[in-house]
């Protein structure tokens, strides 16, 4: 059974939801991963069950269906150092005077509220038996108190660092036992500028949160390859805690030298960069070693595309990405290649 394909709405959000959808069906998926902004999946309407019934409506009669929501922009500002850039990504009610530690409570305040949406949200998904009991997946970033000491000078020691890991523990715990009492997962999207980044501070942020079984990872190989991180261990390593999965493409180690991993203040599709994302094929991530590695760990969930590439026209790139998926993707064998040869299973 092939997986199926989604699309993430979060790039997709200056379009209103019933623009998009048809959309999204004529470029060949299955569903979508319904970003928490514009007006894609409203947190405050989702205490009205005929709101989520509406959208659940809206998305059967373009024939898609949704197995994820994504609070990015508000999980962004839990545990960051709060600045004037955070206003624009953030609801008014978060922002609200923007102090910094009223901020950060706020955010948090509505992460729990995003997770008691997506349980109200999927307990009404069509077909979906009395019986069922699946975990919700909420995606999303965490921010990080930290992240600015990324190069160690002024000099950067492991207390300092561990102070970091600590409030983010302290601010997601109470935020992961409300999704427990509601049997939704927390998928961080592992990146730059999280408080988890690679495989090292994945490691370290489960720690942080004492192992807690609602803490996982929406698995995204474009935030690691251009690091030199190894993004098919990833998944190898953190088998268990994959709740969903970003496809997503990177092209690295092509500029003209002048810029290096950290961007040098450059814009996203300037020719000196060291790296920029492209859609899925055009980059340097062997997908096919993370869809092995997906069968290895027994992965069924959807595989979401998340399109970004500044220099090509995106109906264009996401309808090409979601043939690129599908025929990169491919079921785990269930037989032995060479069982043929054994005759005591003929």
């Amino acid at each position: 059974m092939p997986r199926p394909v989604t699309l993430f709405t979060g790039q997709w959000a200056d379009l209103s939801i019933e623009a998009l959808l048809p959309r999204v069906k004529e470029m060949g998926y299955d569903g979508v991963e319904l970003a928490c902004w514009g007006d894609h999946f409203d947190v405050d309407q989702a205490s009205k069950k005929t709101y989520l019934k509406e959208k659940w409506d809206m998305l059967m009669d373009h024939g898609l269906t949704c197995y994820s929501i994504s609070s990015h922009l508000v999980g962004q500002a839990i545990c960051d150092n709060i600045d004037e850039r955070h206003k624009a990504i953030l609801p008014e009610d978060v922002w609200g005077d923007g102090d910094p530690e009223g901020v950060r409570k706020r955010a948090a305040k509505k992460m729990i509220a995003t997770g008691k949406a997506a349980r109200k949200f999927f307990d009404l998904k069509p077909g979906r038996g009395k019986t069922d009991d699946f975990p919700a997946v909420v995606n999303g970033f965490t921010g990080s108190s930290i992240w600015h000491a990324l190069y160690a000078f002024p000099p950067t020691n492991q207390e300092f660092l561990d102070k970091g890991f600590q409030d983010f523990g302290k601010r997601f715990g109470p935020i992961l036992d409300a999704f427990d009492k509601v049997n939704v997962n927390f998928a961080l999207e592992v990146h730059p500028t999280e408080i988890a980044f690679d495989l090292a501070s994945a490691a370290r942020a489960i720690d942080a949160v004492k192992g807690h079984k609602r803490f996982g990872f929406n698995y995204d190989p474009s935030h690691l390859g251009y690091q030199g991180v190894d993004y098919v261990k990833f998944i190898r390593d953190f088998a268990d805690r994959i709740y969903h999965v970003h496809m997503k493409d990177v092209w690295w180690g092509h500029g003209d030298g002048s810029v290096g991993v950290f961007g040098g203040h450059t814009d996203f599709g300037d020719a000196r960069r060291y790296w920029d994302f492209r859609s899925l094929g055009h980059g340097d991530i062997n997908f096919e070693e993370i869809i092995v590695a997906l069968n290895d760990i027994a992965y069924a969930g959807p595989l979401s595309v998340e399109w970004e590439d500044i220099r090509m026209e995106r109906f264009f790139g996401a309808r090409e990405a979601a043939e690129f998926v599908r025929a990169v993707d491919f079921p785990s064998n269930t037989l032995a290649f060479d069982a043929a040869f054994d005759k005591e299973n003929q």
